[in-house]
Protein backbone atom coordinates (compact mmCIF):
# COMPACT_ATOMS: atom_id res chain seq x y z
CA UNK A 1 0.00 0.00 0.00
CA UNK A 2 1.65 3.46 -1.18
CA UNK A 3 1.22 6.13 1.34
CA UNK A 4 2.61 9.73 1.12
CA UNK A 5 3.11 11.80 3.78
CA UNK A 6 3.52 15.67 3.82
CA UNK A 7 5.37 17.66 6.53
CA UNK A 8 6.96 20.97 6.50
CA UNK A 9 3.68 23.44 6.20
CA UNK A 10 3.36 26.28 9.07
CA UNK A 11 2.91 29.73 9.58
CA UNK A 12 5.63 32.71 7.96
CA UNK A 13 5.13 36.24 7.23
CA UNK A 14 4.80 36.88 3.32
CA UNK A 15 8.25 37.18 1.58
CA UNK A 16 9.20 34.09 3.73
CA UNK A 17 10.32 30.69 2.86
CA UNK A 18 9.37 27.00 3.78
CA UNK A 19 9.94 23.92 2.49
CA UNK A 20 7.71 20.96 2.18
CA UNK A 21 8.69 17.34 2.36
CA UNK A 22 6.88 14.41 0.83
CA UNK A 23 7.71 11.07 1.73
CA UNK A 24 6.62 7.76 -0.48
CA UNK A 25 6.60 4.29 1.82
CA UNK A 26 5.01 1.28 0.54
CA UNK A 27 7.16 0.15 -2.72
CA UNK A 28 10.40 -1.91 -2.04
CA UNK A 29 12.42 -1.28 -5.52
CA UNK A 30 13.63 1.74 -8.03
CA UNK A 31 11.48 -0.27 -10.64
CA UNK A 32 8.36 0.63 -8.29
CA UNK A 33 8.97 3.75 -8.16
CA UNK A 34 6.42 6.78 -9.22
CA UNK A 35 7.04 8.26 -11.97
CA UNK A 36 5.94 11.16 -11.40
CA UNK A 37 5.24 13.13 -8.17
CA UNK A 38 3.73 16.70 -7.77
CA UNK A 39 2.32 18.82 -5.53
CA UNK A 40 -0.99 20.10 -5.48
CA UNK A 41 -2.93 22.75 -3.29
CA UNK A 42 -6.05 24.37 -2.15
CA UNK A 43 -7.50 27.10 -0.58
CA UNK A 44 -10.63 27.49 1.44
CA UNK A 45 -13.36 28.07 -1.22
CA UNK A 46 -11.25 27.49 -4.35
CA UNK A 47 -10.57 24.26 -6.70
CA UNK A 48 -7.36 22.42 -6.20
CA UNK A 49 -4.51 23.47 -8.53
CA UNK A 50 -1.20 22.41 -9.37
CA UNK A 51 1.89 24.12 -8.12
CA UNK A 52 4.54 22.22 -9.34
CA UNK A 53 4.90 17.88 -10.73
CA UNK A 54 8.55 16.13 -11.30
CA UNK A 55 9.36 13.56 -13.87
CA UNK A 56 11.35 10.95 -10.88
CA UNK A 57 12.98 9.03 -13.89
CA UNK A 58 15.05 12.27 -15.46
CA UNK A 59 14.10 15.14 -13.14
CA UNK A 60 12.07 17.52 -15.65
CA UNK A 61 10.14 19.16 -13.61
CA UNK A 62 6.98 21.81 -13.99
CA UNK A 63 5.45 24.86 -12.29
CA UNK A 64 2.25 26.71 -12.52
CA UNK A 65 2.87 30.37 -13.71
CA UNK A 66 1.76 31.75 -10.34
CA UNK A 67 4.77 30.28 -8.58
CA UNK A 68 7.39 29.87 -11.41
CA UNK A 69 10.87 31.16 -10.06
CA UNK A 70 9.59 31.04 -6.19
CA UNK A 71 9.23 27.60 -5.68
CA UNK A 72 10.99 24.57 -6.86
CA UNK A 73 10.58 21.12 -6.69
CA UNK A 74 13.45 18.37 -6.10
CA UNK A 75 13.70 14.64 -5.12
CA UNK A 76 16.16 13.08 -3.45
CA UNK A 77 18.23 10.08 -4.94
CA UNK A 78 16.40 7.56 -4.00
CA UNK A 79 13.26 9.25 -5.37
CA UNK A 80 11.24 8.44 -2.30
CA UNK A 81 11.34 11.85 -0.85
CA UNK A 82 9.99 15.51 -2.93
CA UNK A 83 10.47 18.84 -1.42
CA UNK A 84 8.78 21.88 -2.67
CA UNK A 85 11.16 24.99 -1.42
CA UNK A 86 8.63 27.86 -1.44
CA UNK A 87 10.58 31.33 -1.67
CA UNK A 88 9.24 34.93 -1.27
CA UNK A 89 5.84 33.68 0.16
CA UNK A 90 2.69 35.37 -0.97
CA UNK A 91 -0.63 35.62 1.19
CA UNK A 92 -1.90 34.00 -1.74
CA UNK A 93 0.01 31.08 -1.00
CA UNK A 94 -1.86 30.21 1.81
CA UNK A 95 -3.76 27.06 1.29
CA UNK A 96 -3.38 23.46 1.96
CA UNK A 97 -0.93 21.25 0.17
CA UNK A 98 -1.09 17.91 -1.00
CA UNK A 99 1.58 15.67 -2.32
CA UNK A 100 0.34 13.48 -5.34
CA UNK A 101 2.13 10.65 -6.72
CA UNK A 102 1.57 8.66 -10.53
CA UNK A 103 2.68 4.96 -11.39
CA UNK A 104 2.64 6.20 -15.29
CA UNK A 105 3.89 9.20 -17.52
CA UNK A 106 1.35 11.60 -16.82
CA UNK A 107 -0.24 13.77 -20.07
CA UNK A 108 -0.99 16.96 -18.08
CA UNK A 109 1.28 16.78 -15.11
CA UNK A 110 -1.26 18.95 -13.23
CA UNK A 111 -4.52 16.43 -14.31
CA UNK A 112 -5.80 15.47 -10.87
CA UNK A 113 -6.92 12.49 -12.40
CA UNK A 114 -3.43 11.14 -13.66
CA UNK A 115 -2.38 10.88 -10.49
CA UNK A 116 -3.01 7.45 -8.28
CA UNK A 117 -1.81 8.52 -4.92
CA UNK A 118 -2.32 11.13 -2.28
CA UNK A 119 -0.60 12.61 0.93
CA UNK A 120 -3.75 14.17 3.76
CA UNK A 121 -1.82 17.70 3.21
CA UNK A 122 -0.09 20.06 5.03
CA UNK A 123 -1.25 23.66 6.02
CA UNK A 124 0.42 26.50 4.81
CA UNK A 125 -0.62 30.07 6.33
CA UNK A 126 1.29 33.15 5.10
CA UNK A 127 0.21 36.57 6.62
CA UNK A 128 0.69 39.64 5.13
Amino acid sequence: QVQLVESGGGSVQAGGSLRLSCVASGYTSSSNSMAFMAWFRQAPGKEREGVAAINTRDGNSFYANSVKGRFTISQDNAKITVYLQMNSLKPEDAAMYYCAASKGIVGWVFGENAYNYWGQGTQVTVSS
